[in-house]
């Protein structure tokens, strides 16, 4: 699959939309293998198309973004359910969320060590738990509650992860992925048939990471929103930055009360309001129309979108 790809698809009679992400940040093609080239796009394409058929057939963006994010959290080169980074003590802490536009429904899940699909989790803490964001060993009680099966630490390890982790142990540092300057996360958005938006976000976090931390990928507002009036928002990039400017929500806010396009909204946080303080990365996005829009600063985002009229792009670069 070449790095940049279109192809035409089936045009529908609604209008519908997804666009997901891997991971932003220094992506060099002086440091990509073809081989490995090949898998990062493969992944990607192998999530657009499950979240894709998904809306083709009339489902809903809600279980088009789940769908996308599940198959990236199951692709072990994205940083996020079984390719999560290891912690300061060699674990895994990872973190999710997902809204719907509709209602503005949404759940989120934060420190979770032994779920496979933490995205699937937060969903079922949107419609089963009464709250939006649960944590660590809360969010697993009520996991397992819910009657999740929880998987060993053999099913997160992996060679690489654990080399970075060792090697950010040795430099007593923290990572955002570690090859090179990744920001590792993965995400969706999507506008369906009937008109609903939904967006979700999934991430392993930093390598070598303390304290419990928390990025923006599980704070409703800054990593993830949706709102059917505006936008979804999916983001992936420096988690401190991005909760500060409060990206996601900043964007809908654009849109809603001063009228802006999806693309010019994205371009004043991404380009400016995040730049001036010093944030890195980048984010996908889907308006109520179905505009799609997937803007970064950073030098890469492996990214993919497709649509109810045919178009389909698959990108790693900035060209």
């Amino acid at each position: 699959m070449a790095e940049a790809s279109r192809c035409s698809l089936e045009k529908m009679s609604n209008k519908f939309s997804i666009a997901i992400h891997g991971g932003a940040g220094t992506i060099l093609r002086s440091s990509m293998t073809a081989e490995l080239q090949a898998q990062y796009e493969q992944g990607l394409n192998d999530a657009l198309m499950a979240g894709y058929a998904i809306l083709q057939q009339g489902g809903s963006s809600l279980d088009a973004v789940e769908a996308a994010v599940m198959s990236l959290e199951d692709f072990p080169l994205f940083n996020a359910g079984r390719g999560a980074v290891f912690n300061s003590e060699g674990k895994h802490e990872m973190d999710a969320a997902i809204m719907y536009g509709k209602d503005l429904s949404a759940g989120a899940v934060s420190g979770v060590r032994s779920i496979k699909n933490p995205v699937h989790l937060a969903r079922v803490v949107m419609e089963r738990s009464g709250h939006v964001l649960l944590s660590g060993e809360g969010a697993e009680k009520f996991a397992a509650q819910q009657g999740f099966t929880f998987e060993d630490a053999a099913y997160f390890y992996n060679d690489t992860r654990y080399r970075q982790w060792q090697e950010a142990v040795a430099e007593g540092s923290v990572v955002l992925d570690h090859t090179e300057k990744k920001f590792g996360t993965v995400g969706a958005v999507a506008l369906d048939q009937h008109g609903n938006l939904a967006a979700a976000t999934s991430t392993g976090g930093m390598t070598n990471k303390k304290f419990g931390r928390v990025g923006d990928s599980p704070v409703i507002g800054s990593g993830t929103y949706a709102n059917n009036k505006t936008c979804a928002i999916s983001c992936t990039g420096h988690g401190e930055l991005f909760m500060r400017a409060v990206v996601a929500h900043d964007i809908s806010c654009l849109m809603e009360y001063k009228g802006l396009s999806l693309k010019e909204a994205c371009d004043i946080v991404v380009y400016d309001k995040l730049v001036k303080i010093g944030g890195e990365g980048g984010l996908v996005a889907v308006d109520a129309k179905g505009n799609i829009a997937m803007p970064f600063n950073s030098e890469g985002m492996y990214r993919a979108m497709a649509d109810s009229d045919g178009s389909k792009e698959i990108k790693i670069y900035k060209d």
